[in-house]
C-alpha cells in the first residue's frame, strides 16, 4: 500500500511538473492565458519556461514572416476598365497581445486580410487609369514603330503615379489598420492584372490581326527588296555579258587583222604558190566523187586542170 501511494506521489508530481514547463522554439512567441484572458507580457525568447499548471495555457503565434495571398477580383479602373486583379503581402504578427485579443488566430488574420488589403487595393486601383497599374515609368517601348496599333496606346502616355506608387498606397493605407490588431505589413504587390475573359478574347484577336498586318507589311517590304535585288542582278549581269562581248570583238578583229597580215606576208612573197594553193582548196571544197561540172577550157578556172597529162 505504501509502496503504491509512493508511486501514485510520483507520478502526480510528474504529471504536475509537465503541465508547469514549456519550451519556446526560435520560431515562436507566447502568450500566456487563464480562464481564456491573457496574463502578463508576450514571451518571445527561445528557451524553457514556467506556468501555473492546469489553468494557465500556452498560446503560441509565429514570429515569422507569413505569406497572404488574396483571391483574384473584379476592380474597375477610373478610365472605365474591367480588370481582373490578385495580390499579395507579406506579414508578422508583431503584438502577440493585441493579435490575440483581436485575431486570436493565423486564419482569423488571413480572413481580415482579404477584408482589408483587397479593400484598399480596390480603393486605390478605382483611383487610378490603367497605364498607372501596369506601369511604373513612361519609359518607351523598344519596339514602338511595329507596336503603334496593337493595343500599346493604351500603356503609353505620361505616368503620375505608376505601379510602384500605387502598391506603395495601398501599403500605406492597410498598415496602419492592420497595426491595431498586431499585425505589421511589410510588402504588398500586385500579383497579377488582366483583362475579364471576354475582353481577353477581344485583344488577342486584335494583337493577332496587327500582327498579321505587320507580317503582310513585312512580306511585301521583302518582296519589293528581292525584286530590287533581281533587277539589279539583271543590270549586272548584261554589263558584264555587254563587256565581255565587246572584248571578244576586239580580240576577234585583233586576230583577223593578224591573219590577214600574215596572209599578205605570205602572198607577197610567192603570188602564184598563193594561187596555186587556193585554186586547189577550191577544188578540194567544189568537187566530190559525184561532181560533174562543165567549163571552157579557156576559163580560169580550168587553168591547172588543162596542166594534167
Amino acid at each position: 500500500m505504501r509502496n503504491a501511494l509512493i508511486a501514485g506521489a510520483i507520478f502526480l508530481g510528474l504529471l504536475l511538473l509537465s503541465g508547469s514547463v514549456y519550451t519556446i522554439s526560435e520560431t515562436e512567441q507566447v502568450i500566456l492565458t487563464e480562464f481564456g484572458k491573457p496574463i502578463g507580457t508576450a514571451h518571445a525568447e527561445a528557451g524553457l519556461y514556467f506556468k501555473v499548471p492546469f489553468i494557465q495555457q500556452v498560446n503560441r503565434f509565429d514570429k515569422r514572416w507569413l505569406e497572404w495571398t488574396g483571391d483574384s477580383s473584379l476592380i474597375v479602373t477610373r478610365d472605365k476598365k474591367l480588370l481582373d486583379v490578385s495580390t499579395y503581402t507579406r506579414w508578422r504578427i508583431k503584438d502577440p497581445l493585441l493579435f490575440f485579443q483581436g485575431m486570436r488566430d493565423e486564419r482569423s488574420a488571413q480572413s481580415r486580410l482579404d477584408d482589408i488589403v483587397e479593400g484598399e487595393t480596390r480603393n486605390v486601383i478605382a483611383s487610378n487609369d490603367l497605364i498607372e497599374i501596369v506601369r511604373s515609368s513612361d519609359r518607351q517601348f523598344a519596339e514602338a514603330a511595329d507596336n503603334t496599333n496593337m493595343g500599346v496606346t493604351e500603356a503609353t502616355g505620361p505616368i503620375t503615379n505608376g505601379r510602384a506608387k500605387i502598391v506603395k498606397a495601398v501599403l500605406d493605407k492597410s498598415s496602419p489598420i492592420v497595426a491595431g490588431f498586431g499585425i505589421e505589413l511589410v510588402d504588398v504587390q500586385i500579383k497579377r492584372v488582366n483583362y475579364v475573359q471576354d475582353v481577353q478574347q477581344k485583344v488577342f484577336d486584335r494583337m493577332i490581326s496587327e500582327r498579321r498586318r505587320i507580317a503582310e507589311r513585312s512580306r511585301s517590304e521583302g518582296q519589293g527588296k528581292a525584286a530590287e535585288v533581281r533587277g539589279q542582278k539583271e543590270r549586272d549581269l548584261k554589263g558584264i555579258q555587254s563587256e565581255a562581248y565587246k572584248k571578244a570583238q576586239e580580240i576577234m578583229g585583233k586576230a583577223d587583222a593578224e591573219s590577214t597580215r600574215i596572209y599578205a606576208e605570205a602572198y607577197n612573197r610567192d603570188p602564184e604558190l598563193y594561187q596555186f594553193l587556193k585554186t586547189m582548196e577550191t577544188y578540194r571544197k567544189t568537187f566530190s566523187t559525184d561532181s560533174t561540172l562543165i567549163l571552157s577550157t579557156e576559163g580560169e578556172f580550168f587553168k591547172y586542170l588543162k596542166q594534167i597529162r
